[in-house]
């Protein structure tokens, strides 16, 4: 399965970003999909997940802030990044998975894209 993210790049606190992750129509269509995030020296951390349906889960730390939509135009799945702070800081995960699943635990999830980096700057 290939995901490819893109849009990441530098930031100013307060600022926003938008993420891609572009996928093949079939994985698309009938995969979850979620964002996940690794910042230096942690371990990786779910993000936001979406079903076929459209019901999501949105962690705690960027609820209100950030916003997972699929694109069914161009069988791409967004992440809407707002007010965003230096702890946002990571490489941005794109992820799926053929069950039909919103959890956004990193076990769950069997294919990933390479990444994209995003930096915050206080």
């Amino acid at each position: 399965v290939q995901l490819v993210e893109s849009g990441g790049g530098s930031v100013q606190a307060g600022g926003s970003l938008t993420l891609a992750c572009a996928a093949p129509e079939l994985i698309y269509s009938t995969y979850s999909m979620g964002w996940f995030r690794q910042a230096p020296g942690k371990e990786r951390e779910g993000v936001a997940s979406i079903d076929v349906y459209g019901s999501t889960t949105i962690s705690d730390s960027v609820k209100g802030r950030f916003t997972i939509s699929r694109d069914d135009a161009k069988n791409t799945l967004l992440l809407q990044m707002n007010t965003m702070k230096p702890e946002d800081t990571a490489t941005y995960y794109c992820a799926a998975d053929s069950r039909l699943t919103r959890s956004i635990s990193t076990t769950v999830w069997d294919n990933w894209g390479q990444g994209t980096q995003v930096t915050v700057s206080s």
